[in-house]
């Protein structure tokens, strides 16, 4: 049987690169827009890119949230930002998300300035108001993006190759694969199958909802990081997020989407599937807490997996 002991709560963080490591030319740039030189830059932990995530405080007093990732350790962080910056763009103003200064690329950096927004990650592990403020307004975006304001890939056509964990673990090493997952392999990549069907939807989805994806600011949430836009299902944010919420501290899944619906149920199969399998394979440059962050999301799905399919 698979070892199921995991660390409950790793950390949701890449390898940052400072401020001052930063391309020259970038540092440049980005205090032209501030319109005097960084007096204070503060490194933000949050998150998996192996980048620089900076609060920036010009001479003059104004602010910024700058992102910037060079080609060096994972050239694969580059595309993800040249796609965020594209959604960033974007983004109509009635997203929930920090508005874009600017975005530019330069020597292979690809960077985003967007306004400083003055608010915290939600507290971990999670806390009951903190949670409710955060899914309501997850619910609220969903249907106020509904349809899609902008123009996105179906969430089939961004996520397909990422969603086919057990089919593709059908003919792969299974050694130390949780037993209950093991038995029931075959009938998991059947379902999976129709997860792209089930989650069709016109919603523009984020696609990558996690505490560290999210800021509070009094009673209000502001959402993040949006490179993996889509259109998708109505359900699919909130259903995506709750494996993380589970992992850290908060309530299972299945208390905070009790819905039956089958074509839900495929989305969980499909989520379980892609971090079960993920969790297996070797880290990815610059990301080394990413696998633990996977595997811990992916037991928290496998036991709302056996919930709502009822298989022995």
């Amino acid at each position: 049987m698979e070892d199921m002991s995991v660390d409950t709560n790793p950390p949701a963080s890449g390898s940052r690169v400072p401020w001052h490591q930063v391309h020259p030319g970038v540092r440049k740039a980005i205090e032209k827009l501030l319109g005097a030189p960084v007096a204070e830059a503060v490194t933000q932990e949050g998150g998996f890119s192996p980048a620089a995530a900076v609060r920036l405080r010009a001479a003059n007093g104004r602010r910024a949230f700058v992102k910037a990732v060079g080609p060096e350790p994972n050239a694969d962080a580059v595309r993800i930002y040249r796609a965020e910056a594209r959604v960033a763009a974007a983004l109509p103003a009635s997203v929930p998300a920090p508005r874009l200064l600017d975005t530019f690329e330069l020597d292979g950096w690809v960077v985003m300035a967007f306004e400083d927004v003055d608010g915290r990650h939600p507290a971990m592990p999670w806390q009951r108001d903190e949670l409710d403020l955060v899914l309501a307004a997850v619910d609220r975006m969903s249907a106020a993006l509904t349809p899609s304001p902008i123009d996105v890939p179906t969430i089939e056509e961004l996520m397909g190759e990422s969603f086919q964990g057990w089919r593709t673990l059908l003919g792969e090493d299974t050694t130390g694969l949780d037993r209950w997952a093991l038995r029931h392999l075959g009938a998991l990549a059947e379902l999976e199958s129709g997860w792209g069907r089930a989650a069709m939807g016109d919603t523009l989805v984020h696609c990558d909802l996690r505490a560290d994806n999210m800021l509070i600011s009094g009673d209000r949430v502001h959402v993040v990081d949006w490179p993996w836009a889509c259109r998708g299902a109505t359900w699919f944010d909130r259903m995506a997020l709750l494996p993380s919420v589970g992992m850290q501290g908060g309530p299972p899944p299945h208390e905070l989407l009790p819905d039956p619906d089958p074509d839900i149920t495929k989305g969980v199969v499909a989520l379980a599937g892609y971090f079960v399998r993920q969790a297996r394979q070797p880290a990815p440059p610059g990301l080394p807490t990413l696998r633990a962050f996977q595997r811990a999301q992916g037991v928290v799905a496998l036991e709302w997996l056996r919930e709502r399919t009822g298989w022995a």
